[in-house]
């Protein structure tokens, strides 16, 4: 039976209510609290990507990606203040549709955030390495800065990285929300920066073709630059801690994505009209694939003017409008705030892990904790050195486009999950109710499914080929040791030692 073996709400609750918290938050916290989990990792390291795919046309392609990110997020909002534990996807699948679906989701999210984490790591790269060249004239050779994909052989500054904020999770490391507030505040100064100085120059031929292929290539860049607004869900589960949530959480989940929506459009539009965003093409005028050797090749030949060439799309932009420094200012604000987001993502990554092993379906040496750092330095260590691969190896686009897979199949999943308890279990108490759910919730399945289709063939194939891998290791692993299945009810999302949320806590 697909729907079997549930963890039963009661239990998830029963856990939630010895932690109950002060409801405190309004609709503007809720709104700065979005916008501080949304804003910047994907427009500084996505803009060339949505760029080739699309050429002006990505301006388009916020808005679509940013209309998912709304309706999934309303979904996400129910679910997350009727199961009030700091859980995920994963939790809230658990106790609605069943263990399967609920592995299915944990083995997706896996994927999501270590894949992720590889992206920005290879985004922090890309500033990394511009920042040095210009600002002491060097070239440093592509061979040590850019995957095979990229034209290069191995990037070494990504898998550094990796490799550091792996040893800062070992050692105990926790995501200060003081630390995190000053650096969300250094990555908006950068991008109003931006703006404020990229606007002003603009020349409208640079918007024409707007759309040079077609609707096909906005879509495509939609379904890339969803990776921008991953971490709106800060909002969703903030929903225990709002007060009169049924007013507030949709005015700061649509007031947030929709401010967001609004300052990537503005970062777009400069980047357009000051440079032009018209996708590099071969000698046939065929638009070059992302991350490509041919694209590499073509840069070279084309000696990098296109912003779709650089790897560090913003500061490489104002330094070509006569802005060096202000350029190399908003690189080093990059480099500075980029690391911190690579955390989130791996707190998320052991978390998920952590929790799965202590629900039996991993192994429980997973969750074993270090005599001294108090951390699950076991599966922090295989984590890192899963995202040092990815970041060593695999271009940001593909990166981003993979974890995207894993985050929209979990979005559609509990999508699916909030119409099904509002079918078979109507009187449940619901803090936050989804607005007109029926028409909400299969529109946010619709945007995922859509958004997915438009991933690149390589992305669904490898999504496809995980999903497999993940059902063998339920069948052959996991159902037989599920501590659910054995009648062990027990919830560990809160357990004192248990990794943070990917998200730090509201103070």
């Amino acid at each position: 039976m697909i729907f079997g073996r549930v963890k039963p709400l009661d239990a998830i609750l029963a856990t939630a209510e010895k932690k109950s918290l002060h409801r405190s938050l309004g609709a503007f916290q809720l709104t700065m609290l979005g916008i501080g989990a949304v804003i910047g990792t994907g427009i500084f390291v996505l803009t060339a990507e949505a760029a080739q795919k699309a050429g002006p046309g990505m301006m388009i392609s916020f808005i679509i990606a940013g209309l998912v990110c709304a309706v999934a997020a309303l979904c996400y909002a129910e679910m997350s203040a009727m199961v009030p534990v700091s859980g995920s996807a994963y939790t809230y699948s658990y106790a609605v549709m069943g263990e399967l679906i609920a592995w299915m989701v944990g083995w997706a999210l896996i994927l999501e955030y270590a894949v992720a984490a590889g992206a920005v790591s290879v985004g922090w790269s890309g500033y990394l390495i511009g920042a040095i060249e210009n600002s002491l004239s060097i070239d440093i050779p592509d061979a040590w800065v850019l995957g095979p994909f990229d034209g290069g052989i191995i990037n070494l500054p990504a898998m550094i990285i990796a490799g550091l904020v792996t040893w800062l999770l070992v050692i105990g490391t926790r995501e200060s929300a003081t630390i995190n507030s000053i650096l969300v505040a250094i990555k908006i100064v950068a991008l109003t920066a931006f703006v404020v100085l990229a606007i002003p120059v603009m020349n409208m031929e640079n918007f024409e073709p707007f759309a040079p292929l077609g609707f096909g290539g906005i879509g495509a860049a939609a379904a890339s630059i969803f990776f921008a607004y991953v971490g709106f869900d800060a909002v969703s589960t903030a929903a225990e801690e709002t007060k009169n949530p049924q007013r507030n959480m949709p005015i700061g989940l649509i007031g947030s994505l929709g401010i967001c929506t609004i300052f990537y459009m503005l970062v777009a539009a400069g980047v357009i009209g000051s440079v032009g965003a018209q996708p590099v093409t071969n000698a046939a005028g065929v638009a070059l694939e992302p991350g490509s050797r041919e694209l590499t090749a073509q840069c070279a030949a084309i000696a990098g003017q296109a912003v779709t060439c650089s790897k560090e799309a913003l500061a490489w932009t104002l330094r070509e409008i006569g802005w060096p420094q202000i350029g190399n200012l908003v690189g080093l604000a990059a480099i500075l705030a980029l690391p911190s987001v690579i955390l989130m993502m791996m707190f998320g990554q052991t978390r998920i892990f952590f929790v799965m092993s202590r629900d039996g379906l991993l192994p429980e040496v997973f969750s074993k904790i270090h005599p001294k750092y108090n951390t699950p330095h076991v599966i922090t260590v295989l984590t890192g050195i899963a995202v040092a691969l990815f970041a060593a190896f695999f271009p940001v686009g593909q990166l981003a486009n993979i974890s995207n897979s894993g985050t929209l199949f979990a979005f559609a999943a509990v999508s699916i999950a909030v119409m099904y308890l509002r079918k078979t279990d109507p009187s449940r108490h619901r803090p936050f109710r989804t607005p007109a759910v029926f028409v909400v919730a299969p529109l946010s399945i619709l945007g995922c499914l859509y958004l997915f289709y438009k991933l690149d063939i390589k992305s669904i194939i490898l999504f496809g080929i995980w999903a497999v891998a993940g059902l063998f290791v339920y069948y052959l692993y996991s159902r037989s040791r599920s501590h659910v299945g054995k009648g062990i009810i027990e919830v560990h999302e809160d357990d004192p030692d248990a990794p943070p949320t990917s998200v730090p806590p509201i103070q």
